[in-house]
C-alpha cells in the first residue's frame, strides 16, 4: 500500500514550518553575533535606538495598513506599557551582558525564561501548576545555579544583569499571556516603540555615550532591528504551518548556535558548568512545554 501521508499537503506544511523555525533560530543567533560585535564599539542605548527606529521604518507599511489609532487606542494600555518596558529592559540587558560574557553563557540564562513563566503563572495569572511541573521548575532553577557557578568571583555585574534580563523576559511573556487577545501587530508595535523610547531616554541622560557612526556601521546597526523582526516573522509563520509541539522545542537550537558562533567568531570555549546547567534547563523547559500541551488536549 502506498503511504500517502508523507506527500500530503499537511505534511509538507509541517516540514516547511520546521525549516522556517530552524532558519529563524539561525537568524536570531546571527543577530546576537552582530549585536555582540557592535556593542564593543557603541553603547547599548545607541545600539537599541538605531535598531528600534530601523525596525519601525521597515514595519511602517504594516502599521499603516492596520491604522495608527488601532495600534495606540488599546484595551489595558497599562499592561501594554509594562510589557514593552520589560522587553526594553530585557533587550538592553542582553546586549550589555554579551559585551562581557560568551554568547552561550548569556543564552543559557535566557533559555530559562519559560521556567520563570511557569513559576510566575500561578501568582500572576491564577493558573494551576501541579507537582510534576513544580519539580521541573526546581530542576530548571538548579540548572541556572549550576550554570552560574555561585561563588564570590562569579556574581559579577554582567551575570547579575543577564539574570535580571532573563527574568524581565519571563515577566514579559507572562504579560503576553494576559494580552493574548490583542493583535500581533499591536503587540509588535508597542514592543518596538517602547524600546525606542527607552533607548532615546537613555541616550539623552548619557549623551557622552553616543559615538560617531560610520555609514557601514549604521547599516549594521539598522540590520539588527531588521534581522530580529525577520526572525520573529519566520517563527510566527512556522507556528502557523506546523503544530507548536513540533516546532517550539527547536528554539533550543539557539544554544547550539550560540556555542558554535561564540567559538567561531569570538574564540569562546564553552564552560563545563554552563553545558551541564544548560542541559538541566533544556530538559526542564521541554518537560514544562509538553506537559502544558498535554493538559491543553485534555481540557
Amino acid at each position: 500500500m502506498t503511504d500517502i501521508t508523507a506527500s500530503s499537503p499537511a505534511s509538507g506544511s509541517a516540514r516547511l514550518g520546521v525549516l522556517l523555525m530552524l532558519l529563524g533560530m539561525v537568524m536570531f543567533s546571527l543577530n546576537d553575533v552582530l549585536g555582540k560585535w557592535l556593542v564593543a564599539t557603541y553603547s547599548v542605548g545607541q545600539l537599541m535606538l538605531i535598531r528600534s527606529i530601523a525596525a519601525l521604518i521597515v514595519l511602517a507599511p504594516f502599521f499603516w495598513r492596520v491604522g495608527w489609532r488601532r495600534l495606540v487606542e488599546v484595551d489595558r494600555p497599562k499592561l501594554h506599557f509594562l510589557r514593552s518596558g520589560l522587553f526594553a529592559i530585557e533587550a538592553s540587558a542582553f546586549y550589555f551582558s554579551v559585551a562581557y560574557m560568551p554568547l552561550a553563557d548569556a543564552m543559557t540564562y535566557w533559555l530559562a525564561a519559560p521556567i520563570y513563566v511557569a513559576a510566575l503563572s500561578p501568582m500572576m495569572l491564577g493558573e494551576k501548576v501541579g507537582w510534576r511541573r513544580w519539580t521541573a521548575i526546581l530542576v530548571g532553577f538548579l540548572g541556572v545555579v549550576i550554570a552560574l557557578e555561585p561563588s564570590r568571583d562569579t556574581f559579577t555585574l554582567p551575570a547579575l544583569i543577564a539574570l535580571t534580563g532573563s527574568l524581565a523576559f519571563g515577566l514579559a511573556m507572562v504579560l503576553g499571556r494576559s494580552l493574548r487577545a490583542a493583535p500581533d501587530t499591536t503587540l509588535v508595535f508597542w514592543q518596538i516603540a517602547g524600546a525606542a523610547i527607552f533607548a532615546g531616554i537613555w541616550c539623552l541622560v548619557d549623551p557622552a555615550g553616543w559615538a560617531p557612526v560610520s555609514s557601514i556601521d549604521f547599516g549594521f546597526l539598522s540590520l539588527l532591528g531588521i534581522a530580529a523582526m525577520s526572525a520573529h516573522m519566520l517563527v510566527n509563520r512556522s507556528l502557523k504551518l506546523a503544530d507548536a509541539a513540533t516546532v517550539t522545542p527547536l528554539q533550543y537550537t539557539l544554544l547550539l548556535w550560540a556555542v558554535i558562533f561564540g567559538w567561531l567568531f569570538f574564540g569562546d570555549a564553552p564552560r563545563t558548568a554552563m553545558l551541564v546547567g544548560a542541559a538541566f534547563i533544556v530538559v526542564s523547559g521541554l518537560f514544562i512545554f509538553f506537559r502544558e500541551q498535554q493538559l491543553k488536549r485534555r481540557g
